[in-house]
């Protein structure tokens, strides 16, 4: 069964994919549609997109970043432009050069989807022009990714952040995530956005300005917990056990690693004996 399109804004649509818990959200304008992020595999995202083409003639796509549930359908999108923070389109030029096999859940159709890189990658902001609406691209800073880009609508008072907001679980530190940047990050992201604000995160249900501010209060004692740790001589070894921290600490294993790396050399104390 297709998973349905549901219009959040005037002709903002998102996709809620039970798959990784995953969405696709969907902008229109007099000319074309705009698709933010194209899923985990080419079949998944072939079902969404006969939906989307019911609605209109795709004339762009972009990925919020890097991370295989977020790209894995590009190849669908042949011949269109498809936008990207420039880090991302290193990242994934990385990932298919060197790319290993898939080990979860319908591994074989994962690993059948081709990685097609970003044609049209920029470093701060671009704008999509959609001919009544303007598209903006924005690049606030290092958080989930260093490619992490949010989309915003703004004569709807939509804004998309990909996965430096996750509604159905903590926020996913990987390897590649830098903790001590992200709550800068989402600050910016917050600039954006009023008590109005529709927020679709890249996993999840959408959400408001209050569940932002919520989420970024939770990423920010992360990073204020790790400096204090740090410089209180607790070796990263033993930070999750020392420290209280806002969500499991098997969400948080490469959240201290990457921020105990991030921090200068001058903020860390030798270990306490």
């Amino acid at each position: 069964m297709a998973t349905p399109l549901v219009e959040v804004a005037d002709r903002v649509w998102v996709a809620r994919h039970e798959w990784f818990d995953v969405n696709v959200t969907v902008i229109g304008g007099t000319t074309g549609l705009v698709v933010v992020d194209t899923l985990a595999s080419t079949r998944e995202m072939r079902g969404t997109l006969d939906a989307v083409r019911r609605l209109g003639e795709v004339v762009a796509v972009v990925n919020t970043h890097e991370h295989f549930d977020h790209v894995l359908g590009n190849s669908l999108f042949d011949g269109l432009p498809i936008h990207a923070h420039e880090e991302t389109a290193a990242a994934l030029e990385r990932f298919r050069d060197d790319r290993p096999a898939y080990d979860g859940e319908r591994s074989e159709e994962i690993d059948a989807s081709p990685v097609v890189v970003p044609t049209d990658t920029f470093s701060s902001a671009r704008v999509v022009d959609l001919g009544d609406r303007q598209v903006e691209l924005l690049h606030p800073g290092r958080g989930h990714t260093a490619g992490d880009i949010v989309v915003r609508v703004p004569d709807v008072n939509v804004v998309v952040t990909g996965d430096l907001l996750e509604e159905s679980a903590p926020p996913a530190y990987g390897e590649d995530s830098w903790p001590m940047d992200w709550p800068t990050s989402l600050d910016l992201v917050i600039s954006l956005m009023t008590d109005e604000t529709v927020v679709v995160p890249g996993h999840g249900a959408v959400v408001d300005l209050d569940f932002v501010h919520e989420q970024r209060g939770g990423i920010g004692v992360v990073a204020e917990t790790i400096r204090d740790l740090a410089g209180r001589g607790i070796p990263a070894s033993q930070a999750l056990a020392e420290g209280e921290w806002p969500w499991p600490h098997e969400a948080l294993r490469h959240a201290v690693a990457r921020g105990y790396e991030q921090l200068p050399r001058a903020s860390k104390r030798l270990p306490l004996i």
